[in-house]
């Protein structure tokens, strides 16, 4: 199936978002919200033409001979549409994160001083063949004031464009412009590079995908970027850990949802508790269908065991398949951590509460865990609510960005005639 797209000024499109963003910053709770239950519904009863446009991009998929878990996300069904508005409705709920006082005082001469958070402005979203991020993201900007520009994958170029049709057509019944919701619809990569470099329109870029997408970004963007890592996640196995603890641990992380970035991708097992525990942990892993791939001990002592190169201990493999190393001390499978890790999601298991205690100060990642699965690394998992993205850097924001990670502060000053 051929696919046509209409050109698009992508500098025109950002700035008709920075003009409506100065109308949205200044709507109250109340509109905001009502416009996200507009929203939902528009979906839900638009949910056909969705479903009819997202047939075309799935017909493109089969015949570029995609694999079944990349179909699985691009593909949208009624449930999935109605999941999409349900979320809307979750994130109206929330609590509004602008306009919160963080902290006021009142200086010797009187000039009194707030510490505000507004909205960032304009968000530029970058992603690949997820329709889910369409209607997640803007859900998130909308609510906490922001406009939004966003800049899907190609593959799922007609299932985004009609969905941004059809908040279009809610947003024609809210106090919200419609121009705040910009969908670059091209599929040309010089259209994304200009994103990078739109500083006087856009106020922070934010990639989700997989590593090249993301590099891509951090590396080139002179716009500010709130990084949202991959997700090469570990697991460290003490020599003091539970076996029916660790195993169930291992398991969920690594096969509840493989392709997710929260997923496990590495496990470090302590030398002593692999000696007294290699049969359970093979056969938990066996009846569970996932591969190993091993160093030269797992390989030594695992049949089935494929050797790891570099590639495995640096791989997201999002997949039943688990890199698996054998150390003989904590501080070594730090070490692992340090080199491989991408300071997403790291999990120590053990009972002794001093080595725990020591992981997660020597370990960098924005999420640690002793003795629970990865697979926390989520914002409604974690009691945030929705979610943009899972920001592994320092600055801003760290860790599940929910709507506070959308906003700035501003000092507002309230005087009577004071000068300096």
């Amino acid at each position: 199936m051929t696919l046509t797209i209409e050109k698009t000024d992508v500098k025109k499109q950002a700035m008709l978002a920075k003009k409506a963003s100065k109308t949205l910053s200044m709507l109250t709770t109340d509109q905001k919200n009502k416009a996200l239950h507009i929203l939902a519904d528009h979906l839900e009863a638009k949910y056909e033409s969705i479903l009819n446009q997202n047939e075309k991009d799935l017909e493109r998929g089969k015949e570029k001979g995609f694999e079944a878990a990349f179909m699985d996300r691009l593909s949208l069904s009624k449930e999935r549409v109605e999941d999409f508005a349900s979320g809307l409705r979750q994130v109206a709920d929330l609590e509004d994160p602008t306009g919160q006082i963080v902290s006021d005082w009142t200086l010797e001469n009187q000039l009194q001083v707030q510490k505000v958070t507004v909205p960032l402005g304009v968000i530029g979203m970058i992603y690949e063949a997820r329709p889910n991020v369409t209607v997640d993201a803007t859900g998130l900007a909308l609510k906490s004031g922001n406009a939004i520009v966003l800049k899907g994958g190609s593959n799922a170029i007609t299932s985004n464009k009609a969905i941004v049709d059809v908040m279009h057509e809610a947003l024609e019944k809210t106090d919200i412009p419609k121009d705040a919701v910009q969908f670059i619809n091209t599929t040309d990569r010089e259209a994304t590079g200009e994103l990078f470099t739109m500083k006087e329109y856009i106020d922070v870029l934010i990639p989700r995908g997989g590593g090249a997408l993301i590099n891509a970004v951090v590396n080139n963007a002179t716009v500010p970027v709130l990084e949202t890592g991959v997700g090469n996640c570990h697991i460290y196995i003490d020599k003091e850990a539970q076996v029916e603890k660790a195993l169930n641990i291992i398991i969920n992380a690594k096969t509840d949802r493989p392709a997710v970035c929260n997923a496990a991708e590495t496990v470090i097992l302590h030398e002593d508790w692999f000696k007294e525990n290699k049969n359970a942990f093979v056969e938990k892993l066996k009846e569970h269908n996932v591969s190993i791939h091993g160093d030269e001990k797992v390989v030594e002592a695992i049949e089935d065991a494929k050797p790891a190169g570099e590639e495995d201990w640096a791989n997201e493999y999002l997949s039943l398949d688990i890199a698996v190393k054998i150390v003989p001390s904590l501080d070594e499978a730090v070490d692992h951590i340090e080199q491989y890790g991408t300071k997403h999601s790291e999990a120590i298991v053990t009972e002794n509460t001093e080595t725990a205690k020591k992981f997660m100060m020597l370990v960098d990642a924005a999420a640690l865990y002793h003795n629970a699965s990865t697979r926390f690394t989520d914002g409604g998992a974690l009691g945030f609510g929705a979610e943009i993205g899972i920001s592994t850097q320092k600055l801003h924001a760290r860790g599940p960005m929910g709507l506070p990670a959308l906003t700035t502060v501003k000092y507002m000053m309230h005087g009577t005639g004071q000068i300096r």
